[in-house]
């Protein structure tokens, strides 16, 4: 099953729209957290050539360094394990742990900077 088959498996199963990324696109990932459980990711609207998604380890920082700019090819390099959830539009949320899968729909993620 290809990263695109998985990806489509996971919007049907949740019944979500299909959005894959761009592979140029960026994502902001705090690359610190990785070895850090569970794995959250958050996608927002695309703009400026990022796709959207958020993705950290453990505990959340508001610091200003905590998010890295990569972009999203780098993906299956860095963080394998989110590949298959990248296609959930904008307002998914997902948490990722060994055993554990927590994905879901919070619509304060899935309007633009002046829509909500």
């Amino acid at each position: 099953m290809t990263i695109s088959d998985k990806q489509r498996a996971i919007c049907q199963r949740f019944d979500a729209g299909y959005l894959p990324p761009g592979m140029e696109q960026m994502v902001g990932i705090a690359l610190d957290t990785l070895d850090k459980l569970p794995l959250y990711a958050t996608r927002i609207p695309p703009e400026n050539g990022t796709c959207g998604w958020y993705i950290y380890g453990g505990d959340y920082s508001s610091d200003l360094g905590f998010y890295q700019a990569l972009h999203a090819a780098h993906l299956e390099e860095v963080c394998p394990g989110i590949m298959p959830y990248l296609a959930l539009p904008p307002g998914w949320c997902v948490i990722l742990a060994p055993d554990y899968e927590d994905v879901w729909f919070d619509e304060k993620f899935s309007k633009g900077p002046r829509e909500g």
